[in-house]
């Protein structure tokens, strides 16, 4: 819970799932995320081992963040979180 115990790091691999993105692609699929927050996730998550950062040596600098083995591992538990929330949204509904 401590590597996924907040929001941002949830959209993140949601979003991370689908492939290697760009800080602008991942900041507007995110949403309402300022770049400083967005950053400090994408950092601490690259420590945890759960992101992988590549630079390339170009100018400007593009950089690409990719989720790592145990990040691709996390799908279960984002596919779990979803089922639940829809179920419960459904309950909540009737």
């Amino acid at each position: 819970m401590t590597l996924i115990g907040n929001k941002w790091t949830v959209l993140i691999v949601r979003d991370l799932l689908q492939g290697t993105k760009r800080f602008s692609e991942l900041r507007r699929s995110i949403g309402n995320v300022s770049q400083k927050v967005l950053t400090s996730n994408l950092r601490e998550m690259e420590a945890a081992g759960l992101v992988s950062r590549k630079v390339y040596a170009e100018v400007p600098p593009r950089v690409e963040y990719s989720l790592t083995e145990t990040g691709r591992s996390l799908k279960r538990v984002i596919d779990a979180m979803s089922a639940w929330g829809a179920g419960y949204q459904q309950a909540m509904c009737h």
